[in-house]
């Protein structure tokens, strides 16, 4: 896998369980934009799959749905460092994001995680769309996404100009 930055946004979801795949959904999206020194992946559903992103970055931006009875569209921001960190409610592929952590806890690669988790009412949904309270929460949650990473690259230039003087 060629990492052509340090910091990964990973979407992940099933799009084909509609509100379930809002982190694919916010990934595509942000491939549209322009934004510098950024890799943006659509991990689908892939679990362990993915096992090579996560060790080959120091700094990702996970993205997934909760089942968390919060309003639906609900958008938090966790910085999870162990697998029991995560919601106890995440979506269908989560027992393989945990099981992943873990994995890198053991294996001394884990990267700094920032996860934005959506709330959704349900996982019997299917189709390609989101609901539209779903829908409107995007633009807040692009904007989240951006915001943090502004804040991410901005550190990693004060961090390299001090190792720089030093």
């Amino acid at each position: 896998m060629l990492k052509k930055s340090e910091l990964l946004i990973l979407g992940v979801g099933n799009y084909l369980m509609g509100d379930e795949g809002v982190g694919v959904h916010a990934a595509n999206r942000l491939m549209q934009e322009d934004i510098p020194g950024v890799d943006i992946v659509d991990g689908g559903t892939g679990g362990f799959h993915l096992l090579g992103h996560f060790e080959n970055y120091e700094t990702i931006i996970l993205i997934d749905a909760t089942l968390d009875k919060n309003p639906n569209g609900t958008i938090r921001l966790i910085k999870p460092r162990f697998a029991t960190d995560f919601p106890k409610a995440m979506s269908t592929h989560d027992i393989g994001l945990k099981d992943m952590v873990s994995a890198l806890q053991l294996l001394g690669k884990m990267p700094e995680i920032h996860l934005f988790v959506v709330s959704i009412e349900s996982l019997q949904q299917q189709g390609i769309t989101l609901t539209a309270e779903i829908e409107n929460a995007m633009p807040l949650l692009i904007s989240k996404i951006k915001d943090l990473i502004a804040k991410i690259t901005e550190n990693n230039c004060e961090k390299e100009a001090i190792s720089i003087a030093v």
